[in-house]
């Protein structure tokens, strides 16, 4: 995962790109295909992987599995 560091400017981080990837899932549940369709001028495949990754892990992003879809969590929704 590319971070802010002496070498990598934040601008270039990932962490840069989370909002662009939060917006659109802020705005209802989607396939990961069309969040990427959305995003990926701003986000390579990479990037958008390593971002998918720290959403889940930071228990912001969901997938609903029966429906193939991701789900934004709520602040208010979280256990």
């Amino acid at each position: 995962m590319r971070l802010p560091s002496k070498v990598t400017p934040y601008r270039k981080s990932v962490l840069a790109k989370f909002p662009a990837v939060i917006k659109v899932l802020q705005q209802g549940d989607i396939r990961p295909g069309d969040l990427y369709q959305k995003v990926k001028r701003g986000v390579d495949m990479a990037d958008f992987i390593e971002i998918l990754d720290a959403l889940y892990l930071l228990e912001k992003v969901d997938f609903i599995p029966g429906k193939g879809v991701l789900h934004y969590v709520e602040e208010d929704s979280m256990r």
